[in-house]
């Protein structure tokens, strides 16, 4: 059975991966399965979570990288709606999901918008604090070896869709 695709969109919270992830469900030419650093992270408790926040987030995300898998194995399409941190609790981060997802075909998408837009999308949204991109940005993961950069400060989540779809299943078709 041939496996299916992974995309990992990784950015600091407010970079617009979730509204990316939204534009390609809508598509009708593939199908995407979710998986989501917010989504897994409510399968701990509030208890837990405040207890030690990094342990058991950085437990459920290799969980979420090993679902991911398991998708992928069954030949269906994954995305990861994820940010690769660096941090003590599940250093090293990038590493490890490369090791996990090595006999899968993954590609990793950067999802970028400058920091000040992301900033004002949070006080927008209301359900992150204000430095929140700019914390996390300080800890992503380096030297990532991204397949494919979009910038939603200057294109839409369907424009940034279109060129994820199009340069990541489409344009070897093309050539």
């Amino acid at each position: 059975m041939k496996k299916g695709r992974i995309i990992f969109l990784n950015g600091v919270t407010s970079a617009g991966k979730t509204s990316i992830v939204e534009a390609l469900q809508e598509r009708d030419d593939i199908f995407f399965y979710v998986v989501a650093n917010d989504l897994f992270q409510e399968m701990v408790g509030e208890k837990y979570l405040r207890e030690d926040y990094w342990k058991y987030l950085g437990e459920v995300i290799i969980m979420m990288y090993h679902t991911a898998k398991l998708y992928s194995d069954m030949g269906k399409n994954v995305l990861i709606d994820g940010i690769l941190v660096e941090r003590d609790e599940i250093a090293p981060h990038y590493r490890q999901l490369t090791e996990i997802l090595k006999d899968n075909p993954l590609d990793i998408v950067e999802v970028y918008c400058p920091l000040d837009i992301c900033r004002k999308r949070n006080v927008m949204r209301g359900d992150r604090y204000e430095d929140q991109s700019e914390e996390q940005h300080a800890l992503m993961a380096k030297n990532i070896v991204y397949a494919l950069r979009v910038d939603t400060s200057l294109y839409s989540a369907a424009e940034c869709a279109d060129r994820i779809v199009g340069e990541l299943f489409f344009k070897n078709e093309l050539l």
